[in-house]
């Protein structure tokens, strides 16, 4: 028989095992409340921009597609005129050039000229009997009218005032009692002044008064800014003198 020997205990104390522990870190709860926040930002944020960009590529795939599509649809149904209408929309059209004026003043052949200084007015006048002697062309010389070299006769010449290249009276307004005129006429410059100035209905006749025993101008228009009246501008002869060439 075997005899086991058993290991007398040693009185002498085990030596305990010293370990050390590190304390846990415990979090603030605001510190994670931030932490998550920015976590959550940024991944939002992520994902906005990644949709974005999904949408900018798709939308121009998309826009590129229907351009395309529309093009061609377009080229099948659209007719030949139409075509050829819109070919003719892009060419320019030649601007019209406007047809020249007649140069009227060149057939006219005056046999006098009113020289009004004080609006600066210089107008031809014709023969009581051309067929060009009418408001519409020129001043009229009224076929009541005498001529200047008559003694004590009395030029009447009415004219357009208002507005266009026909109204040659349309200063007339301005004149005052004073102001002077000169009518030319057969290599002589009568000179005028005006002695009245007066207004009378529109009725299709006038009445002239005037001195008879003067030489006379009487000039007839429209009453500026009154369209029922007319204004007679009554001038008596001061001065004759022969006319230097």
């Amino acid at each position: 028989m075997k005899f086991i020997r058993r290991k007398k205990k040693s009185n002498k104390p085990t030596p305990k095992m010293h370990v050390e522990v590190s304390p846990k870190k415990f979090e603030k709860p605001k510190e994670r409340t931030r932490k998550l926040f920015r976590l959550n930002t940024l991944v939002l944020l992520s994902t906005l921009c990644i949709m974005i960009g999904l949408f900018c590529v798709s939308y121009n795939y998309i826009l590129t597609k229907h351009n395309l599509a529309f093009d061609t649809m377009s080229r099948k149904i659209k007719p030949k005129n139409i075509a050829k209408a819109e070919k003719k929309k892009e060419e320019p059209e030649p601007t019209p050039q406007p047809e020249p004026e007649p140069q009227e003043e060149t057939k006219y052949e005056y046999i006098g000229f009113l020289d009004i200084p004080a609006i600066k007015l210089s107008k031809g006048f014709l023969d009581r009997n051309s067929k060009y002697n009418n408001v519409d062309r020129n001043i009229l010389v009224l076929k009541e009218s005498d001529y200047p070299d008559v003694e004590k006769g009395n030029l009447i010449i009415a004219g357009h005032s208002g507005t266009g290249p026909k109204a040659f009276f349309k200063y007339l307004y301005k004149l005052q009692v004073g102001d002077i005129a000169k009518v030319t006429y057969k290599g002589y410059i009568y000179t005028y002044k005006i002695v009245n100035i007066e207004q009378q209905p529109k009725t299709g006749t006038i009445t002239i008064n005037r001195n008879y025993n003067k030489r006379t101008l009487t000039l007839i228009t429209c009453t500026f800014e009154n369209d029922t009246a007319q204004t007679i501008y009554l001038l008596e002869n001061t001065k004759v003198e022969k006319e230097v060439s």
